[in-house]
């Protein structure tokens, strides 16, 4: 069975109940396929990145596999504000965020509430270079552990979401990140749009940023913050001391 995301943003949990941990969001337009159903939860697999999880099975619209075949064929196209919305043959708004899907609009079968939009839209590659204008679209964004959103989002959900607004993919946790691109060795031999991996105690990839020029890094740790980058980690100028511990740069681009 295969499946279209067609709310605005519904949680990825870890277990098929409303209390479970949320590990990402399934935002509009995304597809997927569905590995198992258990009452009223499916378990999915996300098409974009294959990441697994369990949603509530009243907040998504079934699709058939040529349905689901046509959409993952297609160019990603993608809202590119960061809130527009889609109305209905009835006129009826339905608010989505930036990084929501746009691609099934084009097909009537799988439109099945003949949703139209009209806001800006992005899709095929951009310059490395955009990486950090997308980048900025989410300053401030609060921290929320699992979030894609600029209402909510988590370290490797924000570079995710930059880089897919820019027509490059990435997974989706930090240390599956990690595993991406070519590995630098110095800060120095970085541009702007590297990664930047951190691990903790354990040797465990924690974290990742986004590397700016002169020595800066744009992360979500509280929120969607500028600091500074050196090589021991990040530098919180407020507090006056390292927030994460480097581990290793990646060029992805």
């Amino acid at each position: 069975m295969y499946g279209i995301c067609n709310l605005a943003i519904i949680p990825l949990r870890v277990e098929p109940n409303d209390r479970s941990e949320q590990v990402s969001q399934v935002l509009f337009g995304e597809h997927f396929t569905i590995i198992e159903q258990q009452k009223q939860w499916l378990k999915i697999q996300l098409h974009y990145d294959q990441y697994e999880g369990w949603i509530d099975s009243k907040q998504c619209q079934i699709i058939t596999q040529n349905e689901f075949d046509e959409i993952s064929k297609s160019s990603i196209i993608l809202n590119n504000d960061l809130v527009e919305f889609v109305t209905n043959d009835q006129n009826i708004l339905m608010p989505i965020p930036l990084g929501a899907a746009l691609t099934f609009l084009n097909f009537e079968k799988i439109n099945v509430n003949n949703f139209i939009f009209e806001g800006l839209k992005v899709t095929g590659q951009k310059p490395k270079q955009e990486l950090i204008k997308t980048a900025f679209l989410y300053l401030n964004a609060p921290y929320l552990w699992g979030g894609k959103t600029p209402f909510g989002i988590d370290c490797s959900g924000f570079t995710q979401m930059v880089y897919k607004l820019n027509g490059y993919k990435l997974l989706r946790d930090a240390s599956q990140q990690a595993t991406q691109g070519e590995a630098l060795s110095f800060i120095e031999e970085s541009e702007a749009g590297d990664l930047a991996f951190f691990d903790n105690e354990e040797g465990k990839i924690i974290h990742v940023g986004i590397i700016m020029n002169d020595n800066y890094i744009i992360h979500a740790s509280g929120k969607v913050r500028i600091d500074r980058l050196d090589h021991l980690g990040i530098y919180n100028a407020e507090t006056n001391r390292h927030t994460h511990k480097l581990r290793v740069i990646k060029k992805i681009i």
